[in-house]
């Protein structure tokens, strides 16, 4: 189940929604690092983490899914926003220097399809930064957060997506230590959460967070896609051999 562009919104107004912007926003901004006359592209629903990456950024770009619906952004000036299909998106090969993919990869049919389109539109040593839910973490365990949908991630699992696509992995992060309890005592109490959660390691962490290299050359070639003629029958059938 992927979770549309309204609940998402809805989710990011409430307190626990604010909060976890914020607290997944500063890991997101560390393992983007200067990101001054790069050109940028925000994948599934990355809008809440993209906003600092207006006034230095060559050019940002928000790629949400039609699955998942689109809403225009930035609220001042033109919107930034598509409306696509992620497995074929509407840019040239080598167009972006740096991907931020959030509630994106979890929620795809088929993720290796989808990282063979993001290593086509990445140019040679551009990066990718996701966020998924972590497997065992209380995030992707509620579904009263859109974190709670599509398929978690653990992050052996990740890391060998990423490898088997020509992504290597640079720098990891974990957040989200606090339950996603939309209360004020749990709200008030973030830091904290997040501070004691880091002694055990990743252990009640939420989310995932990591920063991966394009590689040069593939590791997989690219599925053929035989596009079909409208009106044209998907099966022609034909009489059988006979051997």
């Amino acid at each position: 189940m992927t979770p549309d562009v309204d609940g998402l919104i809805r989710f990011y107004k409430s307190p626990l929604g604010r909060l976890s912007r914020h607290l997944i926003r500063e890991q997101m901004s560390a393992l983007a690092g200067d990101v001054t006359g790069k050109r940028i592209l925000g994948l599934g629903f990355a809008t809440p983490y993209l906003r600092g990456a207006l006034a230095g950024a060559e050019r940002v770009l928000a790629f949400m899914p039609a699955r998942q619906g689109a809403s225009a952004w930035p609220r001042e000036g033109p919107s930034h926003t598509v409306l696509c299909d992620p497995m074929e998106m509407p840019l040239t090969d080598s167009a972006v220097d740096l991907v931020i993919a959030v509630h994106a990869i979890e929620h795809v049919i088929d993720a290796e399809e989808l990282m063979r389109e993001l290593w086509r539109i990445c140019a040679s040593g551009a990066e990718l930064v996701i966020a998924v839910p972590r497997r065992r973490g209380p995030w992707a365990q509620w579904d009263n957060n859109p974190f709670g949908f599509g398929r978690p991630y653990s992050r052996g699992q990740l890391d060998v997506l990423l490898r088997e696509h020509s992504f290597t992995p640079l720098e990891w992060r974990d957040c989200l230590y606090l339950p996603p309890i939309n209360r004020a005592p749990v709200i008030k109490s973030a830091r904290l959460f997040e501070r004691t959660g880091r002694l055990f390691g990743s252990t009640f962490a939420g989310i995932l967070c990591v920063k991966a290299r394009k590689e040069q050359f593939p590791a997989i070639a690219r599925r053929k896609r035989v596009a079909q003629r409208a009106g044209e029958r998907a099966l022609s059938p034909q009489t059988a051999r006979i051997y």
